[in-house]
């Protein structure tokens, strides 16, 4: 599977394309959509190298989703994808949302997404917005 246009627009949506590095909410240096790898103070990029950068970032997230998670429908593919780009296929791994998809409870594993809004330690507000919209995508019919 791959992942589909909704699953795109709203990590796209919730990551924002910034061409010049900033530190995120952890202080990690980023670009683009979200891009976290070899970025440096001060650097920019053009919004063709953004769509590179997160092509390439997401290619790895798909086929994590993919392993684990090789009965989801695109809905659920879209949303699990968004929550392990956002906080990296070690999380989603361990997670109860995985857990409760992989044995049907759909309904608390859409529940679980809202556990992982915190950064630092602190609920973020953009964070509790993101897991609710991957929650909604995951329980819509596909």
């Amino acid at each position: 599977m791959t992942l589909g246009n909704k699953g795109r627009a709203l990590i796209q949506s919730f990551e924002g394309c910034r061409l010049e590095s900033y530190r995120d909410v952890a202080g990690v240096l980023t670009i683009g959509y979200g891009h976290t790898g070899n970025v440096t103070e001060g650097q920019t990029i053009t919004p063709e190298d953004a769509d590179r950068l997160f092509d390439a970032d997401v290619a790895g997230v798909v086929e994590f989703v993919n392993r684990v998670a090789p009965t989801a429908n695109q809905n659920q593919f879209d949303a699990l994808c968004s929550f392990a780009y956002n906080l990296g296929t070690n999380a989603l791994g361990g997670s109860s949302v995985l857990r409760c998809f992989k044995i049907g409870r759909f309904s608390d594993a859409a529940r679980s997404f809202s556990d992982w809004d915190h950064a630092g330690g602190v609920q973020v507000p953009g964070l509790t917005r993101r897991r609710q919209a991957e929650a909604n995508l995951f329980l819509e019919e596909a």
